[in-house]
């Protein structure tokens, strides 16, 4: 049978509206193409597909440029916290002080998990993947607060994205307690959002446990850099799932499944795993050959970006938090650690990375500090889920107040058998 992919591309002119966003390039708008015209589109994993209207997060690739509802992310790592970008991505606008304080004592509000909840863990194998773990205990969040179906109701919307921000961290770290053995910690408001998450993974009943600042300094940049990045193939499932009404728990759970892959949310284990593969400092030059070699599978995780042409901007201001964490956290020597740096030094003179512009990226930086944190390479891509769920519910939000929103159903192009008809069993030849 002739593969149509072979057979030659057919050429037509038309005419198309061109729409513009605030910044970055314009669009064509293709919604009537098929309509009046008879075409769809081709575009494998949507790379140039702008498949809705946002307001939240502005990326520009070439210049290295990041920004949450217009602050460049330079300036909110430097003066701003966690909780406050949460606000400004949800609502538009930075918080003053008593709409930050409203802000964060309803978050703390919503920090304990219903108790029964906390017995799902009881039937998780004990070596179950703590992402496993969250995907099916934030899935069952549905069952527990069936109120948010009404989820066409502002106040429902507003009480459904303050739960998943605040539920997350205690369910993260009950799933990462069930896989070590060690007693559920409840949530202690008073300490802050990652402090009370740092808190929550660490401490025993047996002895006091103190957060070091700088381990909750970092984990709370790391929290603001992950928090949104535009259409992600996370962000993209979650408006692709709530599109069709689903109960938004569940919308948000179809984020945690896709984020949970290697090639997005795993990225920053894939680098440790890389890592350790490596061994040591004196093996970095020959798998540095192995990654130039377009023949060799191997590649360097944690290096370049999809969208980043030119310089990860969150690594920019990671890098820093890097050296400062393994300079003040005193943790013990990690031969693993040691090898991330001497990397880093090596690539970043490396002419072949140098013109490519192969920069470390955010998942290279976020995986070592979460090392040297103590926090366990299982456990990487759920703290990335807790910062992204700010991400994941301001889109849900926007997606279901936007009155062109559809149920998402892309179309493809069918390469199969034409029209056939069916054979009997006696008479089938088989394949040739």
């Amino acid at each position: 049978m002739p593969n149509p992919k072979s057979k030659a591309q057919e050429t037509c002119t038309l005419t198309l509206p061109v729409r513009q966003g605030t910044v970055g390039p314009a669009v064509l708008d293709i919604s009537k193409l098929y309509s009046e015209h008879g075409y769809f589109t081709y575009d494998p994993g949507y790379a140039v597909t702008a498949s809705c209207e946002s307001a939240i997060t502005y990326i520009d690739g070439e210049k290295g440029i990041l920004l949450y509802r217009g602050y460049p992310i330079e300036q909110l790592a430097e003066k701003s916290t966690f909780l406050e970008v949460a606000y400004l991505i949800l609502n538009g606008e930075l918080p003053t002080q008593s709409e930050l304080d409203r802000f964060s004592d309803a978050i703390w509000h919503h920090t304990l998990i219903n108790e029964s909840l906390l017995r799902f863990f009881n039937g998780f194998h004990h070596d179950a993947h703590p992402m496993a773990m969250l995907t099916g205990v934030v899935g069952s969040l549905s069952a527990f607060y069936p109120d948010t179906q009404d989820f066409r109701d502002p106040t429902r919307q507003t009480l459904f994205s303050q739960r998943i921000i605040a539920k997350l961290p205690t369910i993260a770290a009950a799933a990462y307690k069930h896989s070590v053995g060690h007693p559920f910690v409840y949530p202690r408001n008073e300490l802050g959002y990652a402090n009370n998450l740092l808190h929550m993974l660490f401490a025993l009943p047996t002895e006091e446990y103190t957060v070091n600042p700088v381990a909750a300094q970092a984990l709370d940049l790391l929290f603001i850099l992950h928090a949104d990045h535009e259409q992600n193939a996370s962000t993209s499932t979650v408006r692709l799932a709530g599109s069709s009404g689903t109960n938004p728990y569940a919308a948000i759970t179809a984020g945690i499944g896709c984020l949970w892959g290697p090639a997005h949310g795993g990225a920053n284990e894939a680098v440790i795993n890389m890592l350790t593969e490596i061994q040591d400092v004196k093996n970095i030059p020959r798998y540095v050959a192995r990654a130039k070699d377009k023949d060799d599978p191997f590649r360097l995780m944690g290096f370049g970006h999809r969208v980043y042409k030119n310089y990860d901007p969150r690594a920019k201001i990671i890098r820093s938090m890097t050296y400062k964490v393994l300079e003040n956290l005193g943790h013990r020597p990690d031969p693993l650690l040691d090898l991330a740096m001497k990397l880093e030094e090596i690539a970043l003179r490396d002419d072949y990375f140098i013109e490519r512009k192969l920069y470390p990226n955010v998942d290279f930086y976020s995986g070592i500090i979460y090392r040297a944190l103590g926090i366990p390479t299982s456990m990487f891509t759920v703290m990335f889920a807790i910062a992204r769920s700010v991400g994941w519910v301001a889109h849900w939000c926007e997606m279901v107040n936007d009155p062109e929103q559809r149920l998402g159903r892309p179309r493809q192009l069918y390469i199969g058998p034409g029209r056939r008809d069916y054979v009997e069993r006696s008479q089938r030849s088989g394949k040739s």
